[in-house]
């Protein structure tokens, strides 16, 4: 078995014009979709949400803020999972909820240093 990275992928703006019903609704399937990866064991780390502010650092020590301030597109949040195959983790993915809302999912493979 190997390590895969989901990224989450999406613009910001779709969650902050979401009703709390359904943003309610938004996070169970989020949670069923993860449990679901869960009980196949298959979850290695449930990862995080990450918030939309941040900074970057960037040659000569220059902080400018970010990550991505110029696009709308921002990394949202990540889980590890454990697949057989690159495409397989890629399987997966296609259930994530994030593709009901525009957004997408980069599944890249862990390599251990």
């Amino acid at each position: 078995m190997n390590d895969f990275l989901f990224v989450f992928r999406n613009d910001p703006s779709v969650m902050a014009d979401m009703s709390p019903e359904e943003l309610q609704t938004s996070m169970q399937k989020w949670m069923d979709w993860i449990g679901g990866i869960a009980a196949q064991g298959k979850l290695v780390d449930r990862g995080n949400r990450l918030a939309n502010e941040g900074n970057v650092i960037r040659p000569g020590k220059v902080i400018t803020d970010g990550p991505y301030i110029e696009t709308k597109e921002s990394v949202g949040g990540f889980i590890m999972v454990r697949a057989e195959t690159l495409s397989e983790a890629s399987e997966m993915a296609k259930g994530c909820p994030i593709l009901l809302a525009g957004g997408n999912v980069e599944v890249r493979p862990i390599i251990r240093m």
